[in-house]
């Protein structure tokens, strides 16, 4: 919403020192927010006056039309005599009004005006169109031409208001009274503690069964409809400057005179109103649903087809209007022409105006299906007040007398369907519980009074909210009043203090430790979109029959692209990795923690609780089991070098070795042991991937895979060469957690160590050696460590050589050297017995 400031000083008498930088702070505080102020005529310099135009010479030989004018400024050129002036607009004649800038002036933009020789003569000045002095555009699509009354050498800076500033106010949905000057001015009054004059309170006469005949088919969808009659419009009245200027400085186009009134009156009253041509009408005005498929051309030209949830206006033919959003073409107010013969002015005479109160859930369905958002809409949508229909009609008629010359019919047509005021009970003291202050009744109670609630009681108050302020509607909407216009900025700031015995869970420090862990090993969380395309699947070579495949469909999806829940994390950081790629970071480390979801047995649909009272436990139940299943995962993705080339060494390339590497960093920060075995699946290099595996309850469970992505998959996702990536599922790691981190204990006595090679086939994981290792040698095993791989003749056709160094140590005594051989044998036996592997040599 646009407020010019010279005109909210109608309704306010603001101090005459008041900047709009002192009045959008003000507002700020009582909790508008006033994006702007713009500085109309910034920098504008005069002489700038209105002159007559005596005479136009055109001038030949040029590529476009040009034209030598001689301009009356009266004395404003200090000569008295006509000033010479080259234009090339063509929409003005001898004998008009127009807006000249003299020598020596400076147009908006620092644009200065001199005396200067083109197209063979010298042009002292300029004849201006709006843009040139920043007014917007005035319909014209030319230079201004004024009305006749005003006199040659006339100040036109002063004239056509163009000192000004104007607030720009970004409107939230819940207040919509802001979106006119009637409503910033009830707020501005209140910020600066003065009298509000209310251009709303007019003398309206009651209605009569003299008024046009209106019929309301649909009293929900339009609950209130003043129509009133003017007749006797002069087709050749045109807005008056003023009029067009505020209308201008709000953003809006001046059209016509009738028009302009109509939308003058919604940004003062915050009404929306239409006006239609009498003569176009026929017969009775009508509210109505559509019936399905009807056919309607609006004013915009555009021929549309009506739904049944459309509210329409109608007449005897059908309908005039989409309620709410845009009148129609067939009852549009007609352009004045002049007959060329008898140049008498034709026009529209008589009008209807209508100014009706509709459904704010109606205008803003019909709006949305048709894609055509309006003043009137916006407004409509937001909730507008119901009993300033009525003034608002009042208003539009008055300007129309006075501006158009017509006459208002006596007959007043007013429907209105029976509503009672909305009253919300309140304890006194609730404002003080919400915000920690102690304001005391009469604060609440002086503060309500301010906004336009009436106030009744002591300890409970019973509160009658205002016509215009349909969002209070319980007692904490009561409260925020009362808390931003005492200020936020009084409120105490503490610090909350938690009960004894709360905080993060195991899972969540889980979590939390895990992204510190990735992001301490350089790798940078990115956070992606919970939605996906199923052709991702196809990109990814995930085979048909993968469980992944199967996913959750949204019914609403922010896009029809990615209209399902992702089951992997890799589409979104793989996605992350080629955006960033492509803008010049080629050496990435990216990971992501977050859900996926996998439908569980029969998709089903949720239902939708109640919301007037809690829900049973079996309609908890029925939407728990309609929920998918939502494990947490892990992920991280890599490109280009691991480590950086320097003066320090060569650098290398990030490889399939540092994606398993992430996952083991993880499984240590929930303290498990991380089984990595050769694997195979879906994105990953046959050759280069590696199988996660942990045990849980005994049973070794596969938790996920790391590696280098196959070369089809780097192709198809348009990723670089070589990239690799690991996933794994933190929900099955959690399970196989063996108690809780501990901290690791130095020992201050030495270490034994043993070396041991044992003999396996080859296609036995080391992995799977090093965990039956592990578990045989028992609490004395510090570390174990895989040094050597070997395959010869020595060992023999189909099998291979895996040494390992164990580190033995007590943390209470130096051990012996039958204690840590022990220790080996017992590791080297449980070996042997799981896998096979026999002591190379023995």
């Amino acid at each position: 919403m646009r407020v010019p400031l010279s005109w909210l000083r109608e309704y306010v008498d603001l101090p005459a020192t008041e900047t709009g930088r002192d009045v959008q702070a003000k507002l700020i505080e009582v909790g508008l927010e006033v994006e702007t102020v713009e500085q109309l005529g910034a920098g504008l310099k005069g002489p700038l006056v209105v002159g007559k135009v005596l005479t136009i010479e055109e001038l030949e030989g040029f590529k476009k039309p040009i034209r030598f004018c001689t301009v009356d400024v009266g004395t404003a050129n200090g000569t008295g005599e006509p000033q010479e002036i080259v234009c090339g607009a063509r929409n003005f004649a001898v004998g008009d009004k127009v807006v000249v800038v003299l020598p020596g002036a400076v147009l908006p933009g620092d644009f200065a005006i001199a005396a200067r020789k083109t197209y063979g003569k010298t042009s002292h000045g300029m004849i201006c169109s709006g843009d040139e002095l920043g007014m917007g555009d005035d319909g014209s699509g030319g230079i201004i031409v004024l009305p006749p009354e005003h006199e040659a050498g006339t100040d036109a800076i002063e004239l056509l208001e163009l000192v000004d500033e104007v607030l720009d106010i970004a409107v939230t949905p819940d207040r919509g009274y802001a979106l006119s000057m009637r409503g910033v001015a009830r707020e501005t009054a209140i910020a600066y503690g003065l009298p509000l004059r209310d251009p709303a309170l007019l003398d309206v006469p009651a209605p009569n069964s003299f008024g046009y005949p209106v019929k309301i088919a649909d009293p929900i969808g339009c609950d209130r409809f003043t129509a009133r009659t003017v007749t006797g419009l002069q087709p050749e009245a045109r807005s008056p400057i003023w009029l067009q200027r505020r209308l201008q400085k709000v953003g809006m186009r001046p059209i016509s005179l009738a028009v302009d009134i109509t939308n003058y009156v919604m940004m003062e009253l915050g009404q929306p109103l239409h006006a239609y041509d009498r003569s176009r009408i026929q017969g009775t005005i009508g509210v109505r649903r559509a019936e399905q498929g009807e056919k309607f051309t609006t004013l915009d030209g555009t021929k549309r087809v009506l739904d049944a949830g459309d509210l329409v206006i109608t007449d005897d033919r059908g309908p005039i209007g989409l309620a709410g959003v845009m009148g129609g073409a067939n009852t549009e107010i007609a352009d004045s022409e002049t007959d060329p013969e008898t140049g008498q002015v034709r026009g529209t005479t008589e009008v209807v105006v209508e100014a009706a109160h509709f459904d704010a859930i109606s205008v803003a369905r019909t709006a949305r299906r048709h894609k055509l958002a309006s003043e009137a809409s916006k407004r409509f949508e937001r909730g507008v007040d119901p009993l300033a229909a009525a003034a608002a009609a009042q208003r539009t008629v008055d300007l129309l007398v006075l501006l158009a010359g017509g006459s208002a019919e006596a007959g007043v047509t007013e429907v209105i369907a029976p509503t009672a005021p909305r009253t919300i009970t309140m304890p006194a003291d609730h404002p003080d519980k919400v915000a920690g202050v102690a304001y005391g009744r009469e604060t609440v109670v002086r503060r309500l009074q301010e906004v336009g609630c009436d106030v009744y009681g002591q300890d409970d108050l019973t509160v009658t909210v205002p016509s215009w302020r349909p969002d209070l509607a319980e007692p904490n909407d009561l409260a925020e009043e009362v808390i931003r216009l005492e200020g936020y900025e009084n409120l105490p700031s503490t610090l909350p203090k938690p009960p004894a015995g709360r905080g993060l869970t195991e899972r969540q420090r889980l979590h939390r430790r895990v992204g510190r862990a990735l992001a301490g090993a350089g790798y940078v969380e990115a956070l992606s979109y919970p939605f996906i395309g199923e052709g991702v699947f196809d990109q990814l070579g995930l085979e048909a029959d993968d469980p992944n495949r199967r996913v959750v469909k949204l019914v609403n999806p922010l896009s029809d692209e990615e209209p399902a829940l992702r089951t992997t994390l890799l589409p979104g950081l793989l996605s992350a990795l080629r955006r960033n790629d492509g803008r010049g970071s080629h050496d990435l480390a990216l990971f992501e923690t977050g859900l996926v979801f996998h439908p569980q047995g029969e998709l089903k649909i949720a239902g939708r609780l109640p919301v007037d009272r809690r829900p049973t436990d079996e309609e908890i139940a029925s939407l728990t089991a309609a929920l998918p299943v939502q494990p947490r995962h892990a992920a991280v993705v890599l490109a280009g070098a691991r480590e950086q080339a320097g003066w320090w060494g060569k650098g290398r390339p990030a490889d399939w070795a540092d994606a398993v590497e992430a996952a083991r960093t993880i499984a240590r920060e929930a303290n498990v042991e991380l089984i990595v075995d050769q694997g195979q699946y879906g994105p990953w290099h046959p050759g280069r991937c590696a199988e996660l595996k942990v045990v849980i309850d005994g049973d070794i469970v596969s938790v996920g895979h790391a590696g280098e992505l196959h070369p089809r998959v780097v192709k198809a996702l348009g990723v670089p060469a070589r990239t690799c990536a690991m996933e794994l599922d933190l929900d099955r790691l959690e399970q196989a957690r063996d108690g809780v981190l501990r901290a690791p204990r130095i020992s201050t006595f030495p270490v034994a160590t043993q070396d041991v090679a044992l003999v396996v086939d080859k296609e036995v994981p080391a992995a799977v050696v090093e965990y039956y290792l592990r578990g045989g040698a028992g609490e004395l095993l510090e570390s174990i460590r895989l040094f050597d791989v070997y395959e010869g003749e020595q060992i023999g056709e189909g099998k291979k050589s895996l040494a390992y160094a164990l580190r033995f140590r007590a943390a209470d005594r130096t051990l012996t050297v039958d204690e840590a051989s022990a220790a080996r044998d017992a590791a080297v036996a449980a070996a042997a017995e799981r896998t096979g592997a026999v002591l190379r040599g023995a």
